[in-house]
């Protein structure tokens, strides 16, 4: 599924069988169903600091919180074009996102 944002036309969705890049963008969502998008090199680290206190303000006091996406990607400029892309999606696009990479993880799996 593609997105025309104002960088450009971005592919949105899983990559399969991409290999272990740098950066990727991920998704967690809030103890009350929000769902927030960022990225990092380390994405368990990043998740853990968010937990701390010590990520985004936009986290803090709003657990439980779970790592529901993940996408890895070729660059940082990369991570950030497509976490924009991903904030200007309707919720409803966003969630579409998040089940997706749960089938792509269950058809590994199987």
């Amino acid at each position: 599924m593609g997105y025309d944002s104002p960088f450009g036309e971005v592919e949105i969705g899983v990559i399969e069988g991409a290999d272990v890049s740098s950066w990727f963008v991920y998704m967690i969502r809030t103890g009350s169903g929000a769902l927030y998008t960022g990225i990092s090199t380390d994405v368990q680290r990043r998740l853990s600091e968010h937990r701390s206190g010590k990520g985004a303000r936009a986290l803090r006091g709003k657990g439980p919180l779970q790592l529901v996406y993940q996408q890895s990607v070729e660059s940082q400029s990369k991570a950030l074009r497509l976490e924009a892309a991903i904030k200007k999606l309707p919720k409803a696009k966003k969630e579409q996102l998040v089940i997706d990479s749960e089938l792509s993880e269950t058809k590994d799996d199987g």
